[in-house]
């Protein structure tokens, strides 16, 4: 699993009807689209995607894209 692919799964959860480039980096809860309705779209797209049960505590220890994608590939390796 690569980071890049993992924002891309990310990125497709949100509405960014503003065209912002998401990245890695991106601090995930300052995002205007973010909301719980994502959170859960997010958990599903983990669950689906990667096999992975994301827990609305992962989402709240996570600061940015790539914390959530290091508990993921860190659950997966």
């Amino acid at each position: 699993m690569e980071l890049k692919q993992f924002v891309d799964n990310f990125s497709e959860q949100l509405e960014n009807e503003e065209g912002i480039e998401i990245g890695g980096e991106v601090k995930f809860r300052d995002l205007a689209e973010w909301d719980s309705l994502v959170a859960l779209s997010i958990i599903a797209m983990a669950d689906e995607k990667y096999g992975f049960k994301l827990t609305g505590d992962d989402i709240k220890s996570s600061v940015t894209v790539a914390d959530l994608f290091q508990k993921i590939s860190a659950k997966n390796s």
